[in-house]
């Protein structure tokens, strides 16, 4: 994938250092919260934006879910990666796939060439599922 060339502007490097502070994958509108609450004048149309621009250039992670997309600081923005999210804390971390042939085969049976992949897997992690036993 082709990064592309966006101004560096005071909005996205706060965009980007709030991504930067959070665990795991948050919300537009969390994210927006978050830099409105820390005194930020910025708007929830600028906050999608910056984060869109760091996801094409590969510095952020986006998911999508149930609840809508997330997004997350990347950890190493060379790599192609892949990950577990847990739905209960949002800790997520990366995984390998099973082999990047099989999507390809897959892609092949059915008749499609791959120009892309995602894979997030998603679960409740053995915290989440410790603290749920004990109640």
């Amino acid at each position: 994938m082709t990064s592309t060339r966006t101004r560096r502007t005071a909005q996205g490097a706060a965009v980007r250092t709030a991504l930067e502070s959070m665990a795991g994958f948050i919300s537009a509108q969390e994210l927006h919260r978050r830099l409105s609450d820390d005194g930020s004048k910025i708007g929830i149309a600028t906050v999608y934006r910056q984060l869109n621009a760091l996801v094409e250039n590969q510095e952020a992670d986006a998911i999508s879910t149930p609840e809508g997309q997330l997004y997350r600081a990347c950890e190493d923005p060379q790599t192609h990666h892949h990950h577990m999210v847990c739905t209960s804390c949002g800790t997520t971390i990366e995984i390998e796939p099973p082999d990047e042939a099989w999507f390809t085969s897959v892609a092949r049976t059915h008749g499609f060439d791959v120009h892309s992949h995602t894979l997030e897997v998603f679960g409740i992690c053995s915290a989440c599922r410790s603290a749920s036993s004990a109640r």
